[in-house]
């Protein structure tokens, strides 16, 4: 089995820590810099993790102020 691409697994950690609470609703996500130094990963991953949990309505990013977590009530099923 091909190991998950780094995006989808921090997409889904970021998930699994709103579920636990770490991040509650409105709280902002940290900046792509430091999610970059958190996972080791290049802005073009995390730019990835951001579209992908922007689809599932996990965030919503408001230009000039960040990117914050919405409320999982809202959240897109996965399929």
């Amino acid at each position: 089995m091909p190991a998950t691409p780094d995006y989808l697994r921090i997409a889904d950690e970021i998930v699994a820590d709103v579920r636990s609470g770490k991040y509650k609703p409105g709280d902002k996500l940290p900046s792509i810099s430091q999610l970059c130094q958190q996972y080791f990963v290049s802005p073009s991953t995390i730019q990835l993790v951001n579209v992908r949990l922007e689809a599932l309505g996990v965030i919503s990013r408001h230009q000039g102020k960040g990117i914050f977590v919405t409320d999982p009530a809202t959240w897109l099923r996965k399929p």
